[in-house]
């Protein structure tokens, strides 16, 4: 398939509507009237935030670009102004960011960009077509808004199965009142790559379509949960002596033909662990025989952002000879928790504290389930690195789930009446490929028929029940959730096959906003729904 997907297709077509055509609101029998992301309520909302009257201009050149992954590996891909991940992005709390977005992709790609995490105003959400018009080839769009929340977060796009390219980096918005006390930080993305080296996210996509008939592994029988009964809240656990571990590889290679990767197993991910096979795992863009470093001294306490920007890889995350301390997820502070390492699904972030020894550490990544690693090296001494293949003790120790976090006490939801329920059932599997929100595939052509339908003001509750026999990282657009009556608030999390996950969250952020599965491809295969305030 080139580059140019049925999605692209659609919103080119949708583009030259204009954006007055992308969000019906005026209701019909059968739906209810929505509020358009372009209307009022949006722009009262945005009114409401808490601004400091400064505004950071930035431009980002989508382009395409050859990369270097470091070993002599070279990558032709699209990129954020020739840099994989793209440049780290900056801003205080409360400022306006203006970013405009400069499409210069080949092959009159569209393309857009979506602020991951962020609660902004609807119409800069970066959602074609249900926010915007997406942005043509040679032409540019800028977005405005508030950026009122600090924390970790990222942008990438949401036209197809783009994130699975070099289009994405980090944005960081900045505490001004910071209650952390540390000494540096380090920016850390982890990815699974393979654009421009085994083919495109789009080759990939046009394989998984055809789905995987009897072979595939992941049936209801197949799931060898070790004994370990319902995985729902399995919290963190010691992972010391764990049968079939799986071991490190650079090359994540396996079973199967094509992208396909089979046999992917995890008792963390309750199976499956995923089906893309991935060249390579990087870390801030660097394979691990030439790795990214970050050089300090000993005795440093240094404070890690930790961003998955996969497209189908979760990463069990530790550093060599050190302990874990957990401060935020999804950039929400949580209790601080201790752990040996964390489990990071596609789409969700998380901070940590450490105070380094002397020496020189691996930060590993293992890909969950994929035999595999990324890895970059933290230096406060002399000496040589590690191996690429190195893997620190800690990955088989106690690993850090989000089930076990508890939201600190600044950001708990008070306690109060839920208003409405939605039962979120993720249903399909890799024998059809046809991933799906209650039955129902995602249509781009009508993407207001079927809104799950939220009244600003309300507490709403979302149990996403998963029917199917793989994990899925959902992930709700504008807003963040508390997992359960005290869990951390977050805007991803992930649900294990088989179980049932309840989260909690306040309609404050009026407009349309995106529920879907942040795997990219089961996302773009139609696992994504609407979640829409009605007017």
């Amino acid at each position: 398939m080139n580059s140019i997907n049925r999605r692209s297709v659609l919103l080119a077509g949708l583009g030259a509507a204009g954006a007055g055509a992308l969000a019906a609101c005026s209701g019909s029998a059968d739906t209810p009237a929505l509020v358009s992301p372009h209307g009022p309520a949006v722009a009262a909302a945005e009114d409401h935030r808490t601004r400091t009257g400064r505004a950071r201009e930035v431009t980002l050149t989508a382009a395409r670009a050859t990369v270097d992954l470091g070993a002599g590996i070279r990558a032709r891909t699209w990129t954020f102004s020739g840099r994989v991940p793209g440049a780290e992005l900056r801003v205080p709390a409360g400022d306006t960011l203006a970013a405009t977005l400069s499409n210069q992709l080949p092959d009159q790609a569209t393309t857009s960009l979506h602020w991951h995490g962020l609660s902004l105003r609807n119409d800069m959400d970066g959602v074609p077509p249900v926010t915007q018009a997406a942005v043509r080839a040679g032409r540019n769009f800028t977005y405005r808004f508030t950026a009122d929340t600090p924390g970790t977060y990222f942008f990438h796009p949401h036209v197809g199965v783009q994130l699975d390219r070099g289009l994405y980096a980090p944005l960081i918005v900045e505490d001004p009142r910071e209650p952390l006390s540390y000494d540096e930080e380090w920016v850390v993305v982890l990815d699974d790559w393979l654009d421009g080296v085994t083919g495109t996210p789009d080759d990939v996509f046009a394989e998984l379509g055809h789905g995987m008939g009897g072979m595939h592994t992941g049936d209801d029988s197949g799931h060898d949960m070790g004994g370990m009964g319902g995985m729902g809240d399995m919290g963190s656990m010691d992972m010391s002596g764990t049968s079939g571990s799986p071991s490190a590889s650079p090359s994540g290679r396996g079973t199967g033909t094509g992208f396909m990767l089979m046999g992917a197993r995890s008792r963390l991910l309750g199976g499956d662990a995923g089906d893309v096979r991935y060249p390579y795992h990087l870390v801030n863009g660097r394979v691990p025989a030439d790795p990214a470093v970050f050089r300090t001294k000993p005795g440093k306490r240094v404070r890690l952002r930790l961003i998955n920007a996969g497209g189908d890889t979760a990463y069990r995350v530790a550093l060599g000879g050190h302990r874990l301390t957990v401060t935020h997820t999804d950039g929400f502070p949580v209790r601080h928790r201790q752990a040996d390492a964390l489990l990071i699904g596609m789409g969700e972030r998380y901070d940590v504290l450490v105070t380094l020894g002397d020496g020189v550490f691996p930060l590993v990544a293992l890909a969950e389930g994929k035999n595999a690693t990324g890895m970059a090296l933290i230096r406060t001494g002399t000496g040589s690195g590690p191996k690429p293949a190195v893997r620190p003790g800690e990955l088989d120790g106690t690993v850090m789930v989000a089930s076990r976090l508890r939201a600190a006490d600044d950001v708990r939801l008070d306690t109060k009446k839920t208003d409405r329920v939605h039962r979120i059932e993720l249903t399909g599997s890799m024998m059809a490929y046809d991933w799906a929100v209650n039955g129902r595939r995602f249509d781009m052509n009508d993407p207001t028929a079927h809104p799950i339908t939220v009244e600003q003001g309300q507490r709403v509750r979302l149990d996403f029940v998963n029917t199917t026999t793989m994990w899925h990282p959902m992930h709700l657009h504008g807003h963040t959730y508390q997992l359960g009556g005290g869990g951390p608030r977050k805007d991803t999390t992930i649900v294990l096959p088989k179980q049932t996950v309840s989260v909690f969250f306040d309609a404050d952020n009026p407009g349309q906003w995106m529920l879907h599965c942040h795997n990219a491809y089961h996302g773009e295969a139609g696992m994504m729904a609407l979640v829409a305030y009605q007017a």
